[in-house]
């Protein structure tokens, strides 16, 4: 049995991933409209590995006799003065949701709960590949600069990022 104190910890991170998919879906949204389609491919990817991380918890929680309580999700910004911008919000993002992972790997810790603790080692080796993701692509976006013609380069690499049930990442 799961602590009230770990499940609702749990309920907000499940609000927390689903933010994350927002936020990524909107980025997506955003791209498409400055016909950047490979960047907004990359985001799309990137929602879907959130929702997929929401629904981890959530599956996680109620395999533990918890209870699942859903929340409202904030509105995500929906525009960025540049396709580095908008990197840039996605690895601070990544960074936050670090540190969200870390604290709930303590609050396990310290509530002596084992399986959560183990469950979370998941999460924080994927932050280390997230926001290692995300700051890749902002650093060739900064050595990029105003050079037109690599930027839709970099577009068609990201492009061909696919979702897990894709046979991607």
């Amino acid at each position: 049995m799961i602590s009230k104190k770990m499940q609702d910890a749990l309920n907000g991170q499940i609000n927390a991933e689903m933010y994350s998919a927002y936020l990524y879906l909107a980025m997506s949204a955003y791209f498409q409209s400055i016909n950047f389609n490979g960047f907004a491919q990359w985001m799309n990817v990137q929602y879907q590995e959130e929702m997929m991380h929401a629904m981890k918890i959530y599956d996680f929680i109620a395999e533990r006799g918890g209870r699942i309580v859903l929340d409202a999700i904030d509105k995500p910004q929906s525009e960025w003065k540049s396709p580095l911008a908008a990197f840039e919000a996605a690895y601070k993002h990544e960074q936050k949701v670090t540190g969200l992972i870390y604290g709930l790997v303590e609050l396990a810790k310290k509530e002596k709960d084992h399986a959560t603790d183990i469950f979370l080692q998941w999460f924080v080796s994927e932050q280390v590949e997230e926001e290692n993701n995300a700051s890749e692509i902002v650093a060739k976006l900064q050595m990029l600069k105003d050079s037109t013609g690599q930027m839709f380069m970099l577009d068609r690499e990201l492009g061909k990022r696919k979702a897990e049930s894709e046979g991607g990442e």
